[in-house]
């Protein structure tokens, strides 16, 4: 009688992944999509107080070092030597890459272009994606392709000035965080959160080492909006979205992962006409049924292949 049931046994968490992974998926990708758009009206008020490299800088390290903190409590096991080492390398490209390069290029190249440029991110994220044989399937490429011209039409009504110095920051940085978030999937990381945590820590220390080096420091002591912004994107823009970034690229294909490039700055849009009092493009009538059509068509797409993935 022993034999039977320590058979059955170990296939009751295997029976349970199922419901429990389109539940995760759905909420990973909630966070990506209204958190990550929200983080662009934080960071707009954080700027009040904070240079760009160490309002970033400080985000991720904060939120890198608390989580590391919480799972080295909680008993999880420290990473190896090699294992910080890879998890450096995506967190360098995700977080130095791509997002302190595109917060620097902002000097040189109008807001509404680098929203613009950003978009391009899951393209890089299927492309670098490719190398490893993930290629998207027509549909995807679909999806992709119309969610980028939604994007581009959503940023029309904006300043469009740049430099073309400008213009090659923010394509390398939209190439950084594709290539990172391609990397990631092929590189042995430290289970779960461990790797998060290891990739912000990384990654908010070389940003940091950037603010050092070109000078950033507080003229003033932050005010009371500023810091909360900083709060709010330590715990939500980072520890909860990060970490659910970071889980997605884990469970699903690279271009349902970054579909979030399309929905942020809809949600980034909103948030500005209704807080901050900016006038809504004229263009985003024809711009939003494109992008919900785009991510639709990389949402819905059959997930067989996918299945490997999650098992």
């Amino acid at each position: 009688m022993t034999a039977p049931s320590q058979v059955i046994q170990p296939a009751k968490p295997i029976a349970a992944a199922p419901s429990r992974t389109p539940l995760w998926i759905g909420l990973s990708l909630l966070a990506t999509y209204v958190i990550w758009g929200s983080t662009y009206f934080a960071i707009r008020i954080g700027l009040e107080s904070f240079p760009p490299f160490l309002m970033i800088g400080l985000r991720f390290t904060v939120a890198g070092s608390v989580l590391y903190a919480v799972l080295r409590w909680q008993g999880s096991p420290a990473p190896t030597r090699g294992q910080w080492g890879r998890a450096g390398i995506v967190g360098a490209c995700l977080i130095g890459g791509g997002m302190a390069m595109s917060a620097f290029a902002g000097q040189y190249i109008a807001s509404a272009l680098v929203a613009l440029i950003v978009t391009t991110s899951p393209l890089w994220t299927a492309l670098f994606a490719g190398l490893w044989g993930e290629w998207p399937s027509r549909q995807e490429w679909i999806g992709l392709v119309l969610g980028l011209i939604g994007t581009g039409l959503l940023s029309a009504g904006g300043d469009t000035s740049a430099t073309l110095f400008g213009i090659v920051l923010v394509i390398a940085a939209a190439a950084a965080w594709g290539l990172g978030s391609a990397w990631s999937r092929q590189l042995d990381l430290p289970d779960g959160l461990m790797a998060t945590a290891a990739q912000m820590l990384i990654g908010g220390v070389i940003v940091l080492a950037v603010s050092l080096v070109r000078g950033e420091r507080l003229t003033a002591a932050p005010t009371l909006g500023p810091l909360l912004a900083l709060v709010y994107l330590i715990t939500f823009g980072s520890l909860i979205a990060f970490s659910a970034y970071n889980y997605l690229l884990k469970h699903v294909r690279p271009a349902l992962a970054a579909s979030n490039s399309y929905v942020n700055p809809v949600i980034a849009l909103g948030l500005g006409v209704g807080f901050a009092g900016e006038q809504m493009p004229s263009t985003l009538w024809l711009a939003l049924p494109l992008i919900l059509v785009g991510v639709g068509c990389v949402l819905l797409r059959k997930q067989a292949p996918a299945k490997d993935e999650t098992a």
